[in-house]
């Protein structure tokens, strides 16, 4: 998913920590020396939450801060524990109808970083009807919708944050929108200018230019968007972009570039994954180590009764680039189209049916696209038949 405001950026990990106790699976130990489990170090240390009385808990403000410090953590280091510190923190308004609105969007932010969505959305709907003028609420709205292909409600959420009195935001919100409905010259015309407007502030411009690339390479403008996936990561480091700016090195052949690309980034699963396919395509022993320790988690995650299907993505990349079972990448990736709809989770329903031979399941799939009104030159490319509104010509 798309980062909004920053705080937003996707964490594609498949060892997502759930931390609700009906969803725990007990694990006895044989031995009182026996290890269950090798934890990573903490990325920042700070003194440990003990359960508190409600009346101990942090000021609403001091817990807002708090929880957006923990999500911004998980977000660009890809440590899932600090999801549960956030949501340690928000604890004494979390799923509280008379929450205030911060708390309850950054309640939200954090079972969107689970892919919780359904529940986010509904936390996010309540606490905006409270809220109407929640700028980041309707970003975050915005996000969900354009991750379900709902792009004429992102667009309605997308003028909510204009209304809020955040410009620059709504407009790049719009521009992103109407890019994935194959409006990409404009979009791209639009962003430029909001990247010019943003220069002294490297996040912004990191950001802005993030959502460049993402356009034109959904124009077939892979050459240039490259130059701005490049751009961005020079203005400000940042996970999300790293990977999706690896994908594009991987679909073009390109894995020691995409290497370099993730050379600085945290081993998340999806960079793990990544790094493992680009390795295979280089003759590279490690890729096979890259397996193991993604299986390894997902077992792990199956011990935990977490359920793996809300990681579908990454499963069916697996199955796909590692363990060349094009068919079970299919069943995988169909499965995940039922949880998200953005352009990556197409490509890989597409990508893994054109491996299957499976021209069913292909026209299927080109059907469901033409549905959501989605054009990208990626998945036009993958499916005959489709057309598709670039705005310009692949480079």
């Amino acid at each position: 998913m798309r980062p909004t405001l920053r705080e937003i950026a996707l964490a594609l990990t498949l060892a997502a920590v759930q931390f609700q106790a009906a969803a725990a699976t007990a694990v006895q130990p044989a031995r009182d020396d026996e290890v269950l489990e090798v934890l990573p170090l903490v990325t920042r240390s700070r003194p440990a939450m003990a359960a508190v009385a409600p009346a101990r808990a942090l000021a609403p403000d001091a817990a807002a801060r708090q929880a957006r410090e923990d999500i911004s953590v998980a977000r660009q280091t890809g440590d899932t524990r600090y999801w549960g510190r956030a949501q340690a923190v928000l604890a004494p308004w979390w799923d509280r109808a008379d929450a205030p609105a911060d708390l309850a969007v950054l309640q939200a932010t954090v079972q969107q970083g689970r892919h919780e969505f359904g529940a986010s959305r509904q936390v996010l709907t309540a606490a905006l009807a409270r809220a109407p003028g929640h700028a980041q609420g309707w970003l975050n709205l915005a996000s969900l919708e354009r991750l379900s292909a709902g792009y004429a409600r992102a667009l309605s959420a997308c003028d909510a944050v204009a209304r809020a009195g955040q410009a620059l935001y709504a407009q790049a919100c719009t521009l992103e929108t109407q890019s994935l409905q194959g409006r990409s010259a404009s979009a791209a015309q639009g962003l430029q200018a909001l990247i010019a407007s943003a220069a002294p502030d490297a996040g912004q411009r990191s950001w802005l230019l993030s959502l460049l690339a993402e356009s034109q390479e959904r124009a077939g403008q892979d050459r240039a968007a490259a130059q701005s996936y490049a751009a961005s990561l020079a203005a400000q480091a940042d996970l999300y972009t790293a990977i999706a700016y690896s994908d594009l090195q991987l679909r073009t052949g390109k894995p020691a570039q995409a290497l370099q690309v993730l050379a600085a980034s945290p081993e998340t699963d999806a960079v793990v994954l990544r790094r493992a396919a680009a390795w295979r395509a280089l003759g590279d022993a490690r890729w096979k180590v890259g397996r193991d320790q993604l299986q390894t988690r997902v077992d792990e995650l199956k011990r935990r009764g977490d359920d793996p299907a809300l990681h579908g993505r990454e499963l069916a990349l697996a199955a796909l680039w590692l363990d060349d079972q094009p068919d079970a990448a299919l069943v995988l990736a169909r499965r995940n189209l039922l949880l998200q709809r953005e352009p990556i989770d197409w490509w890989v329903a597409a990508q893994s049916a054109q491996a299957a031979r499976d021209p069913a399941a292909m026209a299927e799939l080109a059907a469901a696209l033409r549905a959501t009104g989605l054009q990208d030159a990626r998945l036009a490319a993958l499916m005959p038949g489709r057309t598709h509104a670039s705005g310009g010509a692949a480079k």
